[in-house]
C-alpha cells in the first residue's frame, strides 16, 4: 500500500484509473507531523463524520446543508465533498472553523449517485434487467453449514442459468432477423414486395441475395451486432466502474478462522476481474455459436435433402461438429470455476478470453460461408428450421431451475433461519428473470410478426408467425397478471385491516395531545403500508410459481400441439374455444406492450435526467452485488464505491490519528457497513458505524442470509468498536437490526417518532411532516447519537507525538 500511496496522479497499469492527487503523497508519519504542527498546542485529532447517500442520490449541497462545497477528491463519477470552508479544517482548531458545526466533527459527503444515474446512455441498461436480475439469484442462496460442495454446485446452477439467458437472447435476435424477415417475409412476394427495403432480398428479383442461404448470411449482422455490442458495454463498463483495486490484505488460508469470516471481510470479495472476464469470453462465444448454429440448421437441413450430399453435406457435418465442440468448451468454461475471494483476483485466464470469442467468431464465419453457396433450387417455405430451439432453452431452463432449488433446500435445512421462502428466493428470483427473459424476446418477436403481417394475429393463418412456444407464452401472460392482480387486492385489504388496528395506538405516543381523526388515519396508513415490505415474499414466491408453472403448461402444449392456443383449442368446447382466443389475442399484445414500454422507459430517461434518476433508483438497488453469474448484467457500483470508501477510512485515519464516524443512510447503510468489513483490525478501532434507514437486517439479512444474515451482522457488531441504528415505524425500507444473541438494543436506538409533532404548537404552528424514510437528519436524536458515538471511541494519541508512527506502522502489520 505504501508504494500505491507515493504515486501522484500515475495511472495503474492493472485498471487505467488514477489515483487522485489530494490522496497523501507521504507516510502516516510525515502526515501526522504536519498536522501536529499546524493545530494549535498540540490538540487532539480532529474527528470526521463519512456521509453516505442513499438510493436515488443526493446533492453534496444537500448532504451538508450549505450551498458551498468542494470536491477534495474523487472523479465526476464518484467523489468526496467538504463545505467550502471546511477544506483545510485539520489544520484548524474547532474554534477556528465557522458555521454551525464548528464544535462537532468535520463533515464529509460520500457522492455515488453518478454511478447508477449520471450518463444518459446508462438508461440502456434496462434492456439488460433479465440479467440482472438472474445475477441477484447467485446471491440469494442460503447460508451454508459447512456444505461448500453445495454452494459450489448452486452457483454453478446459477451461471448456467444465466448462460441460458444469453443464448435466448440472441435466438430472439435470431428469430427476428433470421426467421421472421430473411426467411418467412423476404421469402413471401406478398410480403417483401410490400417493403421496399426489403425488394433486393425477395426471389422475385432473382437477384444475387435471392437464395434463401444468402439471405440469411446478410441477416445474421444483427444478431451478431447484437452479441459484440453486449461484450464491449460489458468490457468497458468493468473499466470504467469495477476496476477500483481494493487495499490488499493478504488472507492465510490454512488459519483455522479464515474459513469462518463472514465473505464480505475478504479481500477480494470486490473485485472479480478474472472471473468476469472468463464469464464474458464464455458468453460472447455462446452468442457467436447461437448465431452459427441459426445458419448452420436450415442449410444442413436441405442439403441433407433426398438427391443431395456431396461436399456441401460433408461441410455441413463438419460445422455441426465444430459447433457442439464450441457449446462443449463453453459450459466447460463456465463450470470450471466460480469466484475467488480469499485474494485480490488480478490475474486473466488470456487464453480462454482471446481463444474461445475468437473461435467462435470463426466458426460463426464458416456458417456465413456455408450457407452463402450458391444453392438454386432452395426456397424458404413456412418457418425456418430449427426454430425448436425455443423450447429446448426453456427446457434446460427449468431443469436447472429445479436442481437450483434442491441445493437451496438442502443449505436451508442444515442452517435454518429467518429466509423468505424456506431458502427458495433465489430459484425464485431466476424464475423471474427467465420470464423477463422471454417477455423480452418473445416481445419483440411478436412486434415484427404483426408489423411484417399487416396486424394479423400470428399463426392463425398462412402469414408471418414467430415460433409457436413464445405465442403460448404470451397467452399465459393474462392468467398471471390476473393473479397478480388478486394479490395486490389481498394486500390492500391487509393494509386496510392493520390500519384499523393500530388506530387506537396512535395516540400513545403523543400524549397530552388533541386526536385528530384525518391525522391519526394518516399516520396508521403509513405505518401500516410500511409494514408491506415484510410480505414481499408472499408475492415474489406465488408469482415465480406461477410463472414456472404456466411455462411448463406453454412447453408441453407448443410441443404436444404444435399449433398456436388458438388453433389447438378449436374442437373445445365453446367456452374453453373462446377463453383460448381471447387469451392468444391479449397475450400477444400485452407481451409486445411490455417489451415497447420497456423500449419507451429507456429512451425517456435517455432524454429526461429526472426518469433516469428513477431508473437510476432501481440499479441502486439491483447492481450493488459483483457480476458473479452473469458478465452481461449492468455493472456492480460497490466495486469502486466500497474501496473508495475503504481507502477514505484508512488514508484519513493514518494520516490525522483522529476518530471517525461513517454515517448511511438506506443503500449507503449497505455500503458503509461492506467498506467497514473492508478495514484492517487497527483501523476499525478509530471508526464507528451511524446507519439510519437501513436495509441492512429488514431487506438484506433477509434476501441475502449468506451474508448479510444474523451471523454475519453478529461479526460486524463485534468486529466495529460501536454501531448505531436507527429506524421508524413508518419506514418502508430500514428496519431494526436484530442480532441473535440478543444483543440488539446495543446496535438499535427504539423506533424514533415520526411525525415529530402531532399537531400544531408555538414552536411547529404548521403540521410536521411524516418523514418516512427521508430525512433522519432532522430528528435530534440524529445529533446525540452521532455524538454519542464519537465520545466512546478512545481518544486517540496526538499524531506527531513520540512513538506515534510507530504505533501505526504496528498497527498496520497487525491487520
Amino acid at each position: 500500500m505504501g508504494t500505491i500511496l507515493e504515486q501522484n496522479d500515475r495511472t495503474t497499469p492493472e485498471s487505467g484509473d488514477t489515483v487522485p492527487a489530494s490522496m497523501p503523497t507521504d507516510t502516516p508519519a510525515d502526515g501526522a507531523r504536519r498536522a501536529t504542527a499546524a493545530r494549535k498546542g498540540g490538540a487532539p485529532p480532529p474527528d470526521l463524520e463519512l456521509l453516505v447517500h442513499g438510493v436515488g442520490g443526493t446533492t453534496p449541497e444537500e448532504m451538508l446543508r450549505d450551498p458551498r462545497t468542494c470536491r477534495i477528491t474523487g472523479d465526476e463519477t464518484a467523489a468526496i465533498y467538504r463545505r467550502a470552508d471546511e477544506v483545510d479544517a485539520e489544520q484548524r482548531s474547532p474554534q477556528d472553523r465557522e458555521g454551525p458545526d464548528r464544535d462537532g466533527p468535520i463533515r464529509e459527503a460520500y457522492v455515488w449517485c453518478n454511478l447508477t444515474s449520471g450518463n444518459s446512455s446508462r438508461a440502456l441498461w434496462l434492456l439488460l434487467l433479465p440479467f440482472m436480475v438472474a445475477n441477484l439469484a447467485h446471491w440469494m442462496r442460503p447460508p451454508a453449514d459447512r456444505r461448500e460442495r453445495t454452494v459450489r454446485t448452486y452457483g454453478l446452477f446459477v451461471r448456467l442459468v444465466a448462460l441460458t439467458l444469453t443464448v435466448l437472447l440472441i435466438a430472439g435476435a435470431c428469430e427476428v432477423a433470421l426467421d421472421l424477415i430473411a426467411w418467412q417475409c423476404a421469402g413471401s412476394a406478398d410480403c417483401a414486395g410490400g417493403k421496399s427495403w426489403l425488394g433486393f432480398l425477395s426471389p422475385e428479383n432473382h437477384g444475387w441475395w435471392s437464395q434463401p442461404g444468402r439471405r440469411l448470411a446478410l441477416a445474421a449482422v444483427l444478431p451478431g451486432a447484437l452479441t459484440g455490442l453486449l461484450w464491449y458495454l460489458s468490457n468497458r463498463t468493468w473499466s470504467a466502474y469495477e476496476s477500483s483495486p481494493p487495499l490488499e490484505r493478504p488472507v492465510d488460508e490454512s488459519a483455522p478462522e479464515a474459513g469462518n469470516r463472514p465473505a464480505l471481510c475478504l479481500p477480494g470479495f470486490w473485485y472479480g476481474r478474472r472471473i468476469v472476464a472468463r464469464l464474458r469470453a464464455a458468453h460472447t462465444a455462446a452468442g457467436f455459436l447461437t448465431i452459427a448454429a441459426g445458419l448452420t440448421l436450415p442449410t444442413t437441413t436441405y442439403d441433407r435433402r433426398p438427391g443431395g450430399g456431396g461436399l456441401e453435406d460433408a461441410a455441413g457435418w463438419a460445422l455441426l461438429t465444430l459447433l457442439a465442440v464450441g457449446a462443449v468448451a463453453v459450459v466447460a468454461v463456465v463450470c470450471y470455476r466460480g469466484r475467488s475471494e480469499t485474494k485480490v483476483d488480478g490475474e486473466l485466464d488470456r487464453i480462454t478470453i482471446t481463444a474461445l470469442p475468437g473461435a467462435a467468431l470463426a466458426v460463426l464465419a464458416l456458417s456465413v460461408l456455408y450457407a452463402g453457396w450458391s444453392r438454386p433450387g432452395w426456397s424458404s417455405t413456412g418457418k425456418l428450421p430449427g426454430n425448436q430451439a425455443f423450447c429446448a432453452i426453456a427446457i434446460g431452463e427449468g431443469a436447472l431451475i429445479v436442481a437450483m432449488a434442491v441445493c437451496a433446500l438442502v443449505l436451508h435445512r442444515s442452517a435454518p433461519g429467518r429466509t423468505p421462502l424456506y431458502g427458495l428466493a433465489g430459484p425464485a428470483v431466476a424464475v423471474l428473470a427467465c420470464g423477463l427473459g422471454a417477455v423480452l424476446a418473445g416481445g419483440v418477436a411478436q412486434r415484427f410478426a404483426d408489423w411484417l403481417d399487416g396486424g394479423a394475429t400470428p399463426g392463425e393463418g398462412p402469414g408471418i408467425a414467430p415460433p409457436v412456444l413464445l405465442t403460448w407464452l404470451a397467452t399465459a401472460i393474462p392468467a398471471l397478471l390476473l393473479a397478480l392482480v388478486v394479490l395486490l387486492l389481498i394486500f390492500t385489504v391487509r393494509v386496510w385491516r392493520v390500519r384499523n388496528r393500530l388506530l387506537p395506538t396512535i395516540m400513545d405516543g403523543y400524549p397530552g395531545e388533541r386526536p385528530d381523526a384525518v391525522r391519526t388515519r394518516r399516520i396508521a396508513r403509513t405505518i401500516a403500508r410500511a409494514g408491506l415490505t415484510d410480505s414481499a415474499p408472499w408475492i415474489v414466491g406465488p408469482v415465480a410459481l406461477l410463472t414456472l408453472l404456466f411455462g411448463a403448461a406453454a412447453v408441453t402444449g407448443a410441443w404436444a400441439t404444435d399449433q398456436v392456443p388458438g388453433r389447438a383449442a378449436a374442437d373445445a368446447p365453446g367456452a374453453v374455444d373462446a377463453a383460448a382466443q381471447t387469451a392468444q389475442a391479449l397475450g400477444s399484445w400485452l407481451m409486445g406492450l411490455a417489451f415497447l414500454m420497456l423500449v419507451t422507459w429507456a429512451r425517456r430517461a435517455y432524454r429526461s435526467p429526472s426518469a433516469r434518476r428513477t431508473i437510476g433508483i432501481l440499479w441502486d438497488v439491483g447492481t450493488f452485488w459483483p457480476r458473479a453469474a452473469h458478465p452481461f448484467a449492468p455493472p456492480c457500483y460497490a466495486e469502486r464505491a466500497v474501496p473508495d470508501l475503504t481507502w477514505r477510512m484508512e488514508t484519513w485515519t493514518r494520516r490525522y490519528g483522529g476518530r471517525l464516524v461513517i454515517s448511511g443512510h438506506s443503500q449507503g447503510s449497505v455500503l458503509a457497513a461492506a467498506a467497514v468489513w473492508q478495514l484492517d483490525h487497527r483501523t476499525r478501532g478509530q471508526v464507528a458505524l451511524l446507519t439510519y434507514g437501513s436495509p441492512l437486517e429488514r431487506l438484506y439479512g433477509r434476501w441475502f442470509p449468506a451474508y448479510f444474515g444474523p451471523t454475519q451482522l453478529l461479526s460486524l457488531h463485534g468486529e466495529v468498536r460501536y454501531w448505531r441504528n436507527l429506524w421508524r415505524y413508518t419506514d418502508p425500507i430500514g428496519g431494526p437490526i436484530r442480532l441473535p444473541d440478543g444483543s440488539g438494543p446495543e446496535v438499535d436506538c427504539g423506533a424514533l417518532k415520526d411525525p415529530l409533532v402531532y399537531g400544531r404548537t408555538p414552536e411547529h404552528p404548521l403540521p410536521a411532516p411524516i418523514l418516512g424514510h427521508g430525512d433522519y437528519q432532522a430528528d435530534p436524536v440524529f445529533d446525540r447519537e452521532r455524538a454519542g458515538l464519537l465520545a466512546r471511541l478512545p481518544e486517540q494519541t496526538p499524531p506527531g507525538q513520540e512513538g506515534a508512527a510507530g504505533q501505526m506502522s504496528s498497527g498496520r502489520s497487525s491487520g
